[in-house]
């Protein structure tokens, strides 16, 4: 009969972000002693992952567990497993954000402990392939990954693939080594120690994996500080009973150890096996409908870190403004790159507690203010054309053509785009590459509506939508140094008005919106701008791409044909979004080989994700952009309140 050979991966997080600061000391004696002694006591060898952050804190609190995991490293009862110094997702930040936040991690770990990880977890297992670069470059041979989220959208992959190390693939072509985590199986160890399973049972579930030939698995590879300890972030938690967790744990590995087909190692020894064919296969973890895997269920995606929370926009903002104050800022230190990783961290994006979270906007603010003298972020106006624009108007559009671009706004729909041309008067040839398609354009009831071009929507749930989709009378002027054109309008909404400003470059092909809320928003919702709709007339569907920065140096490039990608659709009604993409170097364009067209945000101002829509209808396609400023999940509670102000932008261009 084969072996199994399983491993765990323990990963500590005393930044965890329901746990107040002073419950810290509680983390190290509860939870991240009992699994040092579970190692040295049982002679199990566990791979141990934890931020530099968290080693730091750990170290301050009681410098003995790090000598005693120092120990067991050397004496390779653990492995460590990298992290970085803070755990920031990757796939929303810039990509030297990703490269400092790695090196500060080495740095701590050198210093505590004497080594550097070969392998890494990817902070809460949210993907892309442009990252691999970057753990590559950053001295990582493997990363870890979960394998049941990412699995479900790659239904051409053999089973096998889930008991063998891989290869993830990077967006350069570069591979790195893959080991897997697996969602079933660490649930299946939590409900054990929460005396939730009986161990016949799980010992059943361990013994069914074990196949004709050798395979491995991963027995764990989730939190430390759920054992005998409770955070307080659910209402479900299980209640802590008088016997131990730790000792159902340990019950639980005895009984597997006396199993002579199941054989217990590290992951570096895991990754080094031979498993035959059925290993070392490069992958591609994404997928236009899934472009950043995330761990679990699909209710953990992107949008959790980007755009809920508390008020992930406005924080995620002002740590883009510190990025970039410190690139123009030769002065600037390591020390300040580092508390922008930390700033930058994913604790503070989700369950923080009330006083945490008023404790990290003051330190958001003092950081803010310590970088603020450098010089205004505003992007440069247009250079002056002698070319002078063309304006009509009726009772229904505002016509305009200028040098870079030829437009139709709908006046009865608040400015919405009829047709956009990029160019001018040599675009009358040209069908419009985006538009507004009318009720009836596609020939499936799913899709029997007017689906228009620049619109803003918001949602709560329950309640009627409200959009900017109402008659106006707009101002239009021209700038008299670059030629210019300026539309400006207010509309009135149940929630208050809108203020939408529209300016059409005269010598570039874009044009800037900024829509002004000024709402405060007090129930979970969502508000998503842009909506652009691509013209199918405009587009080669059999080339039609799209492409955007997910924390990488290299775009990510995603074919569209026949695929069918909604990444704005909700999970459930407590989930409003399944999927984004992080748009970290702030655009993301839509095209086919001939002609593209680019929506660009600032995130500076206001962090926005980007939602793909995508769905095949007979020889066509319906296609749309949209960028998201607010979505909602179990992270948003009612109460908290989000201001939108002073604006959401975003540039079109082709």
């Amino acid at each position: 009969m084969s072996t199994l050979y399983c491993y765990c991966v323990f990963h500590l997080n005393i930044s965890f972000s329901s746990v107040e600061e002073d419950r810290r000391p509680q983390l190290v004696e509860k939870c991240y002693w009992p699994l040092l002694k579970l190692a040295a006591d049982l002679d199990l060898p566990i791979g141990l992952e934890a931020s530099g952050y968290t080693l730091e804190e750990i170290h301050r609190i009681d410098p003995r567990w790090i000598d005693e995991l120092r120990r067991l490293i050397d004496t390779e009862k653990v492995e460590l497993i990298g992290s970085g110094y803070s755990q920031l997702i990757g796939p929303l930040v810039p990509a030297d954000i990703s490269r400092a936040n790695l090196r500060f991690g080495h740095e701590v770990y050198d210093r505590l402990l004497g080594m550097r990880p070969a392998t890494a977890l990817v902070n809460e297992q949210a993907y892309s392939c442009g990252i691999v670069p970057i753990y590559l470059e950053s001295g990582y041979d493997a990363i870890i990954m979960d394998y049941d989220n990412v699995a479900s959208f790659h239904a051409e992959w053999p089973k096998t693939h889930r008991f063998a190390p891989q290869r993830a693939m990077g967006v350069d072509g570069s591979t790195i080594k893959l080991l897997w985590t697996n969602t079933i199986a660490f649930q299946k160890l939590q409900r054990l120690a929460h005396n939730d399973l009986p161990l016949s049972d799980y010992l059943a579930y361990v013994s069914s994996q074990i196949g004709e030939h050798d395979r491995c698995l991963a027995l764990y590879g989730n939190d430390v500080e759920i054992f005998d300890f409770r955070p307080g972030r659910l209402a479900t938690e299980a209640v802590l009973s008088e016997e131990s967790e730790w000792s159902r744990l340990r019950q639980a590995i005895g009984e597997l150890k006396k199993n002579s087909h199941i054989v217990f190692e590290l992951p570096r020894e895991v990754l080094a096996r031979d498993f035959d064919d059925t290993a070392d296969e490069p992958l591609q973890l994404e997928t236009p409908e899934y472009p950043v895997p995330v761990k679990k269920q699909q209710k953990y995606n992107i949008t959790r870190w980007a755009v809920t929370g508390r008020d992930d926009s406005r924080i995620n903002a002002a740590c883009w403004r510190i990025y970039k104050q410190l690139k123009a800022d030769r002065a600037a230190t390591e020390t300040d790159w580092r508390e922008l990783c930390y700033l930058w961290s994913s604790d503070f994006r989700t369950h923080i507690t009330p006083k945490r979270w008023s404790d990290f906007q003051n330190r958001l603010t003092r950081h803010t203010g310590a970088v603020s003298s450098t010089p205004s972020l505003d992007q440069a106006p247009d250079t002056p054309s002698d070319f002078v624009p063309v304006i009509s108007e009726d009772e229904r559009s505002v016509r305009i053509t200028t040098q870079g671009v030829r437009v139709e706004f709908n006046k009865r729909r608040g400015l919405a785009i009829e047709n956009l041309w990029f160019g001018g008067d040599e675009t009358h040839n040209r069908p419009p590459v985006c538009r507004t398609l009318p009720h009836g354009y596609f020939d499936d009831i799913r899709l029997g509506a007017d689906w228009y071009s620049g619109l803003s929507v918001f949602e709560v749930p329950g309640e009627p939508k409200v959009t900017d989709l109402e008659k106006v009378e707009p101002e239009v002027e021209i700038d008299p140094n670059t030629g210019d054109v300026q539309l400006s309008a207010y509309i009135e909404t149940r929630l208050g008005p809108i203020r939408k400003v529209i300016t059409v470059s005269n010598s570039m092909r874009s044009i800037r919106f900024d829509t002004s809320f000024g709402w405060q928003i007090d129930r979970p919702a969502c508000l998503r701008i842009g909506g652009i709709t691509l013209n199918p007339e405009a587009f080669n569907e059999d080339e039609l791409t799209y492409r955007t920065h997910n924390g990488g140096i290299e775009y990510e490039e995603f074919a569209l044909k026949g695929r069918t990608v909604d990444h704005g659709a909700p999970i459930s009604l407590q989930v409003s979004a399944n999927c984004a993409v992080g748009m970290t170097e702030e655009w993301i364009d839509i095209g086919d080989q001939d002609q593209r067209v680019r929506i660009s945000a600032d995130h500076s101002k206001a962090t926005v994700a980007g939602l793909v829509t995508h769905k095949p209808v007979g020889d066509t396609a319906f296609c749309r952009l949209s960028l998201t400023a607010l979505e909602f999940d179990e992270t948003r509670r009612p109460g908290q309140h989000t201001i939108f102000g002073p604006e959401l932008s975003f540039t079109l261009s082709g």
